[in-house]
């Protein structure tokens, strides 16, 4: 009984532990996310709120660093390469931080976006871009700090900072044009070497060994460096097809470049292949 009741107020205790109470946030998080021409874009922050607050000039002083909203860092997310007011960056997530001045801020993307506000020992190598942007006074209040998408082409948008009587933007330019261009050349140009190594093995594990065996070999012929694991397909569709001398061929192929590799597992199922299909 005694073991009973220690092992009940254990649980009891553990379940005090990892109950946890909920209630609203004062300053809610908030994701969007924006195609900007080819390229996905999203913002992920925290949202407080004036709540009868002065606030920039007050609560966010001027030409202070500031984290651009509340709680962990606001961070931003690239899917290509892009420029933020004329600056490159890679693509990526970044932090933004900001200045907010009277007549200036000095927008800040920072390229580690782990920390909880401001970091706490600021790294300039980690600044990979810094913009100046105008703000402009809006003729109403904002009650609740905002970010958004506006000003749309096919090459750019703008980020908006909105919070309060100020609202000032960020412009985003994408490589519509060049991510365009590739996409048609790349689709002029028929299917790749990967694609149809997929249809092989498509055909293959469908039986359908006539199919597979010809993208198989249109897989080889079309790729610039030989590869173990497509010959090991083009081994395994020409024993399906019932042709063991070309099976034995390209499983040797297979097994040196995996040698050249050193990549022990199609070593070993070259070999066992090899062994299998009674190679010499």
């Amino acid at each position: 009984m005694k073991k009973i009741i220690l092992f009940v107020s254990a649980a009891l205790i553990s379940i005090g532990i990892e109950a946890q109470v909920k209630v609203p946030q004062p300053s809610p998080t908030s994701k969007i996310e924006q195609v900007i021409g080819l390229t996905d874009v999203s913002v992920a922050y925290s949202r407080p709120s004036m709540k009868g607050r002065k606030i920039f000039g007050n609560l966010v002083p001027f030409d202070k660093l500031w984290r651009t909203g509340a709680n962990a860092n606001t961070k931003i997310t690239f899917s290509s390469a892009v420029k933020v007011g004329g600056k490159d960056l890679k693509e990526g997530t970044y932090a933004i931080f900001t200045k907010p001045g009277k007549e200036n801020w000095e927008v800040i993307f920072y390229n580690d976006a782990t920390n909880w506000g401001t970091p706490k020992e600021w790294d300039d190598t980690k600044a990979v871009a810094k913009i100046s942007v105008k703000p402009n006074e809006l003729p109403f209040n904002v009650e609740t700090f905002t970010l958004m998408f506006s000003d749309f082409t096919p090459e750019s948008a703008h980020l908006n900072i909105i919070w309060e009587k100020t609202e000032a933007a960020i412009k985003i330019e994408v490589p519509s044009k060049k991510m365009a261009l590739a996409s048609i050349e790349k689709t002029m140009a028929g299917p790749s070497s990967n694609d149809h190594y997929q249809a092989a093995v498509f055909y293959k594990n469908e039986k359908d060994f006539a199919k597979a065996k010809d993208h198989i070999e249109k897989a080889i012929s079309s790729r610039e460096k030989p590869a173990f694991w497509f010959h090991r397909q083009q081994s395994l569709i020409y024993a399906g097809a019932g042709d063991k001398a070309g099976a034995v061929k390209a499983a040797k192929t297979s097994l040196e470049l995996a040698e050249k590799a050193g990549n022990a597992d199609y070593i070993k199922l070259n070999k066992d292949s090899l062994a299998e299909w009674g190679a010499k």
